[in-house]
């Protein structure tokens, strides 16, 4: 098979049959990266005739999420293009056509078989240990007769006319060559009764009249990949360069990644699901330079990448087979490195919605005084509320209990908040540069320790025993309302005397 060079055209062909996990991702990213590299198309391309598993929405969360990661699209079902339609729903004449074309030329054939018949056949199968296969019983139909039965109305499906005899080899980019017997491949169903179109043929049609040059898909599709071949070589097609990516594992690395683990992982604040990481403080450029490196490494070494970064330095050539086991630490990684390559305001504006999900009324010019101190503190957006609500409050409500330092009495801490309450009184402004070496020296004279002292002061101006760097926070609080907490913690701490 001869190699195809020059810009790729590429389709990302999902089934709007629920959320959009990281396989998805990861297809469509590797879709996206070749064709914007090698200056080509990438085409989304909805595969919708299972009806059945059908989830309202779910091709509206698609697009929302693809456009997320920063994945858009040069053709597809919202914006059209010169190959559509681009949801197969609406190309069922279409494949009728070439399923016609099949049947004509010998490769393909009218089946009458009623689903009771097929299921006897499947239990003499099952009684044998045999694996399950069509026994062949309208292959051998004279073909002038099974087209005025078809003709006539009698229900009938169309099969693919398996060679029964050779080997067909077909060609993976990860995998090289792989050959398999014909007598191992089934007379798989093309066309329904009603008329509507398998992924067999219809994926294979698409892919030609869309002139599709490079087909990146998962590995569940190996099993019938000879299939597909054999379908392309009846019309007398170029085949596509095939790309088959490496199947995600569990985090234990024990067994395959399914969407059923999402429930468990959720528990946790991870998800295998795009639009759940958003809300769990993910951001899209580190789900895409993670997911990016779950099957495909640049040197072995670099981890930190953009989407330019992607775009200039991906290759098909670099992908690995071997299974990836998803690691959310790895994640979490990522996420931080790319909050901290934020500049100050993008990442002021992406923490809004995270401070308002949980009541606050934020400010915006103070969140970006607070940006540089909570910058290298997060690990994901959701964590900053927690971590730097204090500054949107008008008050704060220490426990007891933290206002009193380790290995001291109420009455002890109490003297100590006085004694930092008149200190700080006493200063100009309260800028860490003046606060804390004055603050440090008087920790120094009255003989405790730096983590006694300053943790009284955390808990009563920040309300928590973990917070950004204390001084700095004091200053973007401001002098009045640091005095105010400092005075309602001291009379906290008389009155559980």
């Amino acid at each position: 098979m001869p190699e195809i060079t020059g810009p790729a055209r590429v389709r990302f062909a999902p089934s709007p049959t629920g959320h959009v996990h990281l396989g998805s991702a990861r297809t469509a990213l590797y879709d996206y990266l070749l064709a914007k590299q090698t200056g080509g198309q990438f085409i989304l391309r909805i595969e919708d005739t299972d009806r059945k598993r059908y989830v309202e929405g779910a091709e509206e969360e698609l697009m929302t999420s693809l456009r997320w990661l920063g994945i858009e699209w040069d053709e597809g079902p919202d914006i059209g293009g010169p190959y559509g339609p681009y949801r197969q729903s609406e190309r069922k004449d279409i494949y009728l056509k070439y399923a016609q074309q099949l049947v004509e030329s010998g490769h393909a054939y009218y089946c009458f078989c009623t689903p009771h018949k097929l299921e006897q056949v499947h239990q003499e199968q099952q009684q044998r240990k045999e694996s399950y296969h069509y026994d062949g019983t309208c292959r051998a139909l004279d073909p002038k007769e099974a087209a005025a039965r078809a003709a006539s109305g009698e229900p009938h499906v169309i099969r693919f006319k398996t060679p029964k005899t050779g080997t067909t080899i077909v060609k993976d980019q990860l995998r090289g060559e792989i050959a398999i017997e014909n007598s191992q491949i089934d007379d798989y169903v093309l066309v329904k009764s009603d008329g509507w179109a398998l992924y067999h043929l219809a994926a294979m049609v698409d892919d030609h009249e869309m002139k599709i040059t490079h087909v990146i898909r998962g590995s569940e599709w190996l099993p019938t990949f000879p299939l597909h071949s054999l379908i392309i070589r009846a019309f007398g097609w170029q085949e596509p360069t095939w790309v088959h990516l490496s199947v995600f594992l569990k985090p234990s690395g024990k067994g395959k990644m399914s969407k059923r683990e999402a429930t468990d992982l959720i528990k946790d604040g991870y998800s295998i699901f795009l639009k759940d990481l958003e809300g769990l403080g993910y951001l899209p450029e580190a789900v895409v330079n993670w997911v990016a490196l779950m099957g495909w490494s640049y040197d072995g070494s670099t981890e930190f990448f953009t989407m330019p970064d992607l775009v200039e330095k991906f290759s098909l050539d670099r992908l690995n087979p071997s299974p990836a086991a998803i690691n959310f630490t790895k994640l979490d990684h990522f996420n931080g490195l790319h909050i901290r390559n934020l500049d100050t305001n993008d990442l002021a504006s992406r923490l809004v919605p995270f401070f308002e999900k949980e009541g606050f009324a934020v400010d915006f010019d103070k969140l970006v005084k607070i940006i540089p101190i909570l910058q290298v503190r997060i690990a994901t957006l959701d964590e900053a509320p927690q971590m730097a609500g204090f500054f949107f409050r008008n008050k704060v409500k220490p426990e007891l209990e933290d206002l009193i330092a380790k290995g001291l009495t109420a009455t002890e801490s109490a003297a100590i908040a006085e004694r930092c309450l008149r200190e700080l009184r006493t200063l100009d402004d309260i800028s860490p540069e003046k606060a804390e070496p004055h603050m440090r020296e008087v920790v120094e004279a009255m003989g405790y320790s730096a983590g006694q002292v300053f943790g009284i002061m955390r808990v009563a101006i920040t309300g928590q025993k973990v917070s950004p760097p204390l001084f700095e926070s004091m200053e973007i609080i401001g002098k009045d309302t640091v005095f105010k907490r400092l005075e309602k913690a001291i009379t906290q701490l008389r009155q559980a005397l």
